[in-house]
């Protein structure tokens, strides 16, 4: 059994290798892109938009009221990288039961890319938010002895973040395949299902948690120190 799919190799030219993570990774993002095209090409502003409009529509209403209500800020300049992240690793993860498809998010050098996109997109948001100099003050806050600290935390919840997804997305592929060899009937079926609401539910997950990374980094000292009287 193929813990991940970094272990199927498709193609290889010396140091050159093609596995299945990146043909799927390359599928998904494919499949993104031209899912938005079709739909946004044709968008309309009556009452009866189509059936995919509203489908679009939906999951852009659901991504941004939830952005607004982790953060109390304006969700727009969160959306393009929060919805990104959301719906790529969604839409690996509902394509699961697709035969001879493996989710690119069941290895760990998927998830640890994404984590690594999160680890760079909360300083850039903080930065933009705050300015270079009072952001890289909260790295010394309330004294210079919590560097080391504060630099271990940034690394550590990255960590976390890419074994998270990954560790259950893999186990939900092997657990379905070990039921599937022995009782090849009513229970894959089913448990394949709910693979299918669990994987929805840590790419909500992990968009949270981005979020809520990123909100953090925004937070001027003010903010920060209200935050901390009222608790």
């Amino acid at each position: 059994m193929e813990l991940t799919p970094d272990s199927t190799i498709l193609w290889q030219a010396g140091p050159l290798v093609l596995n299945a993570t990146i043909l799927y990774t390359w599928l998904v993002m494919a499949l993104l892109v031209l899912a938005s095209w079709a739909v946004t090409r044709n968008l309309s502003a009556g009452a009866n938009p189509s059936r995919w409009q509203t489908v679009l529509e939906t999951v852009v209403v659901f991504v941004t009221d939830q952005i607004r209500d982790i953060t109390g800020r304006d969700p727009r300049p969160f959306l393009p990288f929060v919805g990104t992240l959301f719906l790529f690793i969604s839409i690996s993860n509902l394509l699961a039961p697709v035969p001879i498809y493996e989710a690119p998010t069941g290895s760990l050098s998927t998830t640890a890319a994404l984590a690594i996109c999160v680890f760079f997109a909360v300083p850039i948001y903080g930065v933009t938010q705050q300015g270079l100099v009072t952001y890289l003050k909260h790295y010394v806050r309330p004294s210079p002895i919590m560097l080391p600290f504060q630099v271990i935390g940034e690394l550590s919840r990255t960590v976390a973040l890419a074994v998270r997804l990954f560790g259950n997305v893999m186990s939900g592929s092997m657990i379905a395949a070990i039921l599937l060899s022995i009782v090849p009937l009513f229970l894959p079926v089913v448990l394949q299902v709910l693979e299918l609401v669990i994987g929805q539910i840590q790419a909500y997950i992990f968009a949270v948690l981005a979020t809520v990374y990123i909100a953090s980094a925004m937070r001027s000292p003010e903010e920060q120190r209200k935050s901390a009287r009222n608790r």
